[in-house]
């Protein structure tokens, strides 16, 4: 076993396979950024649209529907096959064209949770509704959604795998081409069982981090 465990976790293979962790991270950060800026962008709209945009309400509640109720897989198969461009850039838009609306319902949320009567002392305090909203609404909502923000990140980073399937270099794959090489069963399993310690540990991870700010939240 010993000298199994040696033929597999050369230091070309581990090389190798934590590139593609690395680019799994790269992938996933900015799949994170995108999908919390965009989401936050559906999240106004559906929340304080009204009057003449109340059409663009509508148009993004449809969107996060749509979306939320469809897998992710398909999205990255659609986008791979129909944009062209870098695998990188690529891939975070089809991450991100999902994970937005999912992050759009979790803002959502969050904004629901605010007082009306924060505008209210804000506009008399001399805020406008795009000050009051960048001042006071926001930080408030960004703070009550931190853990299932948290939780979407964890999601994000599992989702990434899905890239395998159109040949992106990122962790799974590259963890698949030396399974390519491997011919022995038990070698097969000790490589599955590397590739889900490296998910968990980082998965983990984050999942400490949310129940630590959740308990700091408690204890405030």
């Amino acid at each position: 076993m010993m000298t199994l465990f040696h033929q597999i976790f050369t230091p070309a293979n581990v090389g190798f396979m934590f590139k593609g962790l690395g680019m799994t991270i790269v992938i996933a950060i900015l799949a994170t950024l995108f999908s919390l800026f965009f989401g936050t962008i559906l999240a106004l709209v559906r929340t304080y649209a009204e009057g003449n945009f109340r059409w663009a309400k509508t148009l993004v509640a449809a969107y996060t529907e749509f979306f939320r109720c469809t897998p992710n897989l398909l999205w990255i198969l659609w986008i791979y096959f129909t944009v062209k461009g870098n695998k990188v850039a690529v891939s975070v838009f089809a991450i991100t064209l999902f994970t937005s609306a999912v992050m759009a319902e979790i803002l959502r949320g969050g904004l629901n949770s605010i007082p009306p009567g924060q505008f209210e002392a804000a506009r008399s305090q001399g805020f406008n509704f795009f000050q009051t909203l960048w001042y006071i609404v926001l930080p408030q909502t960004y703070k009550k959604v931190i853990p299932a923000l948290l939780s979407q990140v964890i999601t994000i980073i599992k989702d990434t795998s899905f890239l395998k399937m159109v040949d992106v270099a990122e962790f799974m794959r590259n963890c698949t081409v030396v399974m390519g090489t491997i011919y022995d069963w038990r070698g097969m399993l000790l490589l599955l069982g590397f590739e889900a310690l490296c998910y968990f540990v980082i998965c983990f991870a984050l999942s400490c981090a949310v129940r630590g700010y959740q308990k700091t939240i408690v204890t405030a």
